[in-house]
């Protein structure tokens, strides 16, 4: 979290919230989900998109810090039922992973 909270950043964080796989399943069937690398910031990624960052959500996709959620994916966090987290970036839905320690 950064030191200083912006208003979006408050709201962003204000509509992020802990979600089971069977809740986010129906969006990953439409292709709506975004998987976020856990090393990462979720509400600054959401940040990035709603502010069009082109330059940081392109160096972040090349870097596979974000990428469509694909079909393994899906199946892995079916089997395992991780936590997740998630915030809506319309259209999209973004997922993050808690990291195992």
């Amino acid at each position: 979290m950064p030191d200083e909270i912006s208003p979006l950043y408050a709201e962003i964080f204000g509509k992020t919230a802990q979600i089971s796989w069977t809740e986010l399943a129906p969006f990953f069937a439409k292709g709506l989900l975004l998987w976020i690398d856990s090393e990462q910031d979720l509400i600054e990624v959401a940040i990035a998109i709603v502010n069009d960052d082109k330059a940081q959500i392109t160096q972040l996709m090349q870097s596979n810090r974000i990428r469509n959620l694909n079909d393994q994916d899906a199946l892995d966090f079916h089997e395992r039922d991780p936590e997740l987290w998630a915030s809506v970036v319309s259209p999209w839905v973004l997922v993050q992973e808690r990291s195992r320690k």
